[in-house]
């Protein structure tokens, strides 16, 4: 008998169970990085409401009265 110790498979075994683990942490961490990601893009996508109201004035749909009122109200 051939003692390879603990392992099945001697130092092969030992490597690719290494290989397993770094594996699976990459896969965990890239998972984790990615749903980060698509939380912290989803607010970015929005615009607030403030924004959108500088955004009407500056096209001319309301006149500086209104925008002055409605600026108040989101205040």
């Amino acid at each position: 008998m051939m003692g390879y110790g603990i392992l099945p498979f001697g130092w092969i075994g030992f490597i690719l169970m290494a290989f397993f683990w770094v594996l699976i942490a990459v896969i965990i961490f890239a998972v984790a990085r990615w749903v980060v990601s698509a939380l912290s893009h989803k607010d970015e996508s929005r615009n607030s409401a403030l924004d959108i109201l500088k955004e009407r004035y500056a096209k001319g749909e309301i006149n500086k009265e209104e925008f002055e009122d409605k600026k108040r109200d989101l205040s």
